[in-house]
């Protein structure tokens, strides 16, 4: 689905991304996010006037998405907003995030990446459709070992009390010199169907984290 021949590489402060050019990245503050993909639209229609049709499905899909990445605290939003003949278009979402996390006592949790996995809990799906998440841990070149988790789930939609079912793969990589930083590297998408594919480009994204020198 998308092409990795031709990359963009985002550069935020303390690290690095690629994502294919074909995607969609900009501001997510709230004040300056809303002009901000209404320009990237129009651009991008003129440069592919065939997409104009999906001019509502891609500024709706985008608000959305920068929304959600604000409120979840997100330091970068990148998202693939594609038609590929189809009546509705293939969209997902990477973001970037720092976090951290300390136990009921207040003690900092380990980011070592195996007690990281440890503590993660694998699901199981018990017929087909259900929810599921696999855990393990993945060697990030240039990076070192991350913990990873990935599957579909229910995720709660921020300011809301529904969730949404997704494909969702997230890779928590130690911040070198920070007790209980971890960099959260989180791929999305509701398009449930090319989950095994959404895996594959996610994976491939995350390969690419560095952080800055």
């Amino acid at each position: 689905m998308a092409r990795y021949t031709e990359a963009q590489t985002i550069a935020r402060g303390g690290f690095s991304i690629k994502v294919p050019e074909t995607w969609w990245e900009f501001d997510v503050r709230p004040e300056s996010r809303d002009a901000s993909i209404r320009q990237m639209i129009n651009d991008r229609i003129r440069e592919r006037p065939e997409l104009e049709p999906h001019r509502n499905t891609f500024e709706g899909f985008l608000r959305k998405a920068s929304k959600e990445a604000w409120q979840s605290g997100a330091l970068y939003c990148g998202c693939m907003a594609e038609s590929f003949g189809g009546d509705v278009p293939i969209t997902g979402s990477v973001t970037v995030s720092l976090v951290g996390a300390r136990t009921s006592n207040g003690d900092v949790m380990p980011t070592d990446p195996a007690a990281i996995v440890a503590q993660l809990g694998v699901r199981e799906a018990k017929r087909e459709g259900d929810t599921y998440r696999k855990v393990k841990t993945v060697e990030i070149p240039g990076v070192g070992l991350a913990a990873r988790t990935y599957g579909i789930e229910d995720v709660s939609v921020p300011g809301d009390d529904r969730t949404m079912r997704v494909v969702l793969m997230q890779t928590f990589i130690p911040v070198p010199g920070q007790e209980g930083k971890v960099a959260l590297v989180a791929g999305s998408s509701q398009v449930l169907d090319l989950a095994e594919s959404f895996f594959d480009i996610f994976d491939a994204v995350t390969s690419t984290f560095r952080f800055a020198e």
